[in-house]
């Protein structure tokens, strides 16, 4: 579609599309009144008489350095002359200027180790008499009253177990057993017609945890409370002269057997394990055969524990060893309490 049909008016004889600044009017080849003349001027019309951009900055440019040069020059007369420069005085002359040095400030630690003189250091180091929670001796340790009635409290219980104490001394054991004791361990020695049987027992955790609880529920208010049991777990090792491996015999006392005095026939304590050892060795090896007593005939069972009867280590036995250990055991505690009452009071 041409120019004409976007318009509405064909352009007639004399008439042209116009391009320039109008763009999309028409106009005649000759019709122009204002031709163009340089610069954009229009001939006809006189050019204004308002300065261009150029000029205003340029005055203004002006303006502000000639204000700047004011300003400099105000400031410059208002400064006070420079004094003229002076010949340096000597060294002598400079410290004979100077003021006295001061003393130097004693440190502050010590002057603070200072006070008092040797009261005041020990007092320093040393908590205040009378502080909250805190008893103070003269050792120079730590004291409060919570260990004060520690003490106390294991003073009493001292007295209280020595007063229970069935056995001032260890009790023997029958049947020609001698007797070592090293701290919480005991060794039961016997030697027969070319065999030597040896027994073996700690007292470290001998004692049932449920024994306690059990007894205080079958307690009646006027009843005594039971004596507390020592049971601990033994082995038996035979060991004959001409041999080089010992006979190990892991032995304990079952709970529901313990008490059961009136059957004659049932035995106080079972054999768990048995195994063969190098003899003369202090550590045995994992690696030789154990033989569990769970999976075990009955008749060889019977062999086995006819087999420690013949040779002293029976019901008989079973029960002093009990009786012997218990003592052994109560031993220990009251030589622990003494010990933890001397560690906690100062001494």
């Amino acid at each position: 579609m041409g120019a004409g049909a976007r318009t509405g008016v064909s352009p007639g004889p004399g008439l042209e599309l116009a391009y320039g600044p109008n763009r999309g009017s028409y106009r005649g080849r000759d019709s122009n009144p204002w031709p163009r003349g340089p610069r954009g001027a229009r001939r006809g019309r006189k050019r204004s008489a308002v300065p261009g951009r150029a000029v205003l900055a340029a005055a203004r440019s002006r303006t502000m350095l000639l204000a700047r040069s004011l300003r400099a020059a105000a400031a410059a007369a208002l400064r006070p002359p420079l004094p003229a420069p002076r010949r340096p005085l000597s060294s002598a002359a400079r410290r004979a200027l100077l003021p006295p040095p001061a003393a130097a400030a004693p440190a502050l630690a010590r002057s603070l180790w200072q006070l008092g003189g040797g009261a005041g250091r020990t007092a320093l180091l040393r908590p205040r008499r009378g502080s909250a929670g805190r008893v103070s001796c003269g050792c120079g340790g730590l004291h409060t009253e919570g260990d004060k009635a520690f003490a106390q409290f294991l003073t009493d219980e001292i007295q209280e177990e020595k007063k229970i104490q069935k056995h001032k001394s260890l009790p023997k054991v029958s049947g020609g057993w001698e007797l070592e004791v090293h701290g919480t361990e005991a060794k039961l020695v016997r030697k027969i017609a070319g065999e030597k049987i040896t027994v073996t027992f700690n007292i470290n955790n001998s004692i049932p945890p449920s024994a306690e609880d059990d007894t205080q529920e079958q307690q009646k208010p006027d009843e005594q409370e039971p004596e507390l049991t020592s049971t601990p777990n033994f082995v038996v090792e035979v060991i004959k002269d001409d041999t080089k491996q010992t006979l190990v015999l892991d032995c304990h006392f079952p709970e529901d057997e313990i008490g059961h005095e009136g059957e004659e026939e049932s035995d106080i304590f079972t054999i768990r394990e048995v195994s063969f050892q190098p003899t003369g060795e202090a550590d045995w090896k994992d690696t030789n055969y154990t033989l569990n007593t769970d999976s075990l005939d009955w008749a060889l069972y019977d062999h086995l524990m006819d087999f420690l009867a013949d040779r002293g280590v029976d019901n008989t036995f079973a029960d002093e060893l009990i009786e012997l250990s218990t003592a052994l055991e109560h031993q220990e505690y009251i030589k622990f309490l003494e010990d933890l009452k001397s560690f906690v009071k100062c001494q």
